[in-house]
């Protein structure tokens, strides 16, 4: 018996649910969807992925000399590096550079130099057996003259013939003397000439000897000052670590970043990028903490683009500076930005699903109409109200069942739509004139001066509402929504 009320206390269940679903959900198995037109804070914001990166640092770089004039070096490779986030104080170990190719330059340069001294000291003894050979050509040629003198002062007793031969002995020896010690100083200039030349390359090849040495000394990199060790990331985002390339003219091998003030280094997207401008607020989260709420501002947006790797976006870097400090915060965690572009109080938002266009937009209000609207600004979620609607009005959220039924109200306001859809065009007309011209004087044609001084004249976004979201968001980026207060 207890059984069987059991099975009529659940086939009674069962009858109830059955008949609650079929009364709610209609004949199109859907429950109309109602919401209220809201009042409060309006926001559009401007949200991206970002990495912590401290605002100062200082670089633990390879030795300056690798950029020495005296020595070529290439790209030498990091032989040994301490764990990243090691804490390290001043003058500690950080890590160590491959000395094989220094190396064999060094041998290379040792050999050379010994080639220069053994030069060098051959030049030296050459020099003084040929001058030791020179002064005694001179000193016996300075007998000779002597020689001739005598015989010259003895002739004076001699026929007038055997005078003058013994005159022309004597001019023919002053001659061979005087030219004989001329040739002694012409060589010896010369072959100190030759000597002091070999002296200065040897002097060069010791200076680069004792450079590599040096440098050597210096393969093995110690900590500048205290900090915690963060491996430096290259141009291409790649982190260098042991085994990775140090170049003479990016000799940075590893940072030691200040970690009391942090930025957020992130990229937005090309269609968002002129929305973002230095000075706006940011509101910041960091993954690893997701109960931590930080707050930043936008202190850097690049007037460039650059292409990702693995990405076909273009996209522009932008630094957001955090306004606190946290001894939690380290390099390198993943932060999410919402970057506020713009607020606006006290206005009317609904949300945008509930937004219909035919050729003008409207919404199925719970009254049976279908109310025309002037629409404002929009963020991913919401749009602005400027006329048509009252706070607390309730509206459908999707289109209502037969549609057709409901009787199209707020005609009054088709005009002034109209007027703005006009305006824009005209705008937009002005604008590709501007452009025009501008283009024009680039390529040295003929046109004038904009009277507005060559300021842009920006087209409003398309006020198309519809069914979908009209504006979505696209390319990864989410606007923040409209908040009630």
């Amino acid at each position: 018996m207890k059984r069987k009320k059991i099975y009529v206390i659940i086939g009674i269940a069962a009858l109830v649910v059955a008949c609650s679903i079929y009364y709610f959900s209609g004949s199109e198995g859907s429950i109309e969807q109602k919401v209220k037109v809201q009042r409060g804070l309006f926001e559009i914001v401007v949200s991206t992925t970002g990495e912590l990166q401290a605002l100062n640092m200082e670089r633990i770089e390879a030795p300056e000399e690798l950029r020495g004039r005296n020595i070529r070096v290439g790209d030498v490779k990091i032989l040994d590096l301490i764990p990243e986030g090691t804490v390290v104080d001043s003058g500690d170990y950080v890590g160590a550079l491959d000395r094989a190719s220094l190396d064999n330059t060094l041998k290379t340069t040792e050999t050379e130099l010994e080639q220069i001294q053994t030069q060098y000291e051959n030049a030296i003894l050459d020099t003084s057996l040929n001058m030791k050979q020179m002064r005694d050509n001179i000193q016996n040629l300075l007998f000779s003259l002597e020689e001739s003198s005598i015989t010259v002062e003895q002739s004076i007793y001699e026929p007038p013939a055997t005078q003058r031969k013994a005159k022309n002995d004597y001019d023919r020896a002053l001659r061979n003397y005087e030219q004989e010690v001329k040739r002694y100083e012409l060589r010896k200039e010369q072959e100190l000439g030759k000597i002091k030349d070999i002296q200065i390359r040897l002097s060069r090849k010791e200076s680069e000897y004792n450079d590599i040495l040096d440098l050597l000394s210096k393969f093995t990199i110690y900590a500048p000052k205290p900090g915690m060790v963060i491996y430096y990331k290259d141009w291409s985002g790649t982190k260098r670590k042991v085994g990775s390339n140090v170049s003479p003219w990016d000799k940075t091998i590893a940072t030691l970043p200040d970690l009391s003030v942090m930025v957020s280094k992130t990229y937005v997207n090309e269609v968002d990028i002129s929305k973002v401008k230095t000075g706006q607020n940011v509101r910041l989260g960091v993954d690893a903490f997701p109960d931590r709420k930080y707050s930043g501002v936008v202190t850097y947006v690049a007037n460039t683009g650059e292409q990702l790797r693995n990405s076909d976006a273009k996209v522009f870097e932008v630094q957001v500076r955090m306004g606190q400090s946290d001894s939690i915060l380290r390099p390198s965690m993943t932060t999410s930005n919402e970057i506020v572009i713009s607020t606006t109080d006290d206005v009317l938002f609904i949300p945008l699903e509930s937004l219909h266009a035919d050729s003008v937009p409207f919404v199925y209000r719970t009254n049976g109409t279908k109310q025309v609207v002037i629409v404002g600004e929009m963020n991913d979620n919401y749009r602005i109200i400027e006329q048509g609607l009252e706070e607390g009005d309730e509206i459908y959220l999707s289109t209502p069942e037969k549609p057709e039924t409901f009787k199209l109200v707020g005609e009054e306001l088709v005009s002034v739509i109209r007027e703005r859809e006009a305006k824009k065009l005209e705008d937009a007309r002005k604008q590709e004139q501007e452009r025009e011209r501008t283009n024009n004087l680039r390529r040295g044609g003929r046109g004038g001066i904009p009277s507005n001084g060559g300021d842009a004249i920006v087209v409003p976004g398309g006020n198309r509402p519809g069914g979908a979201r009209p504006g979505g968001g696209g390319g990864g980026r989410r606007q923040g929504g409209g908040r009630a207060n």
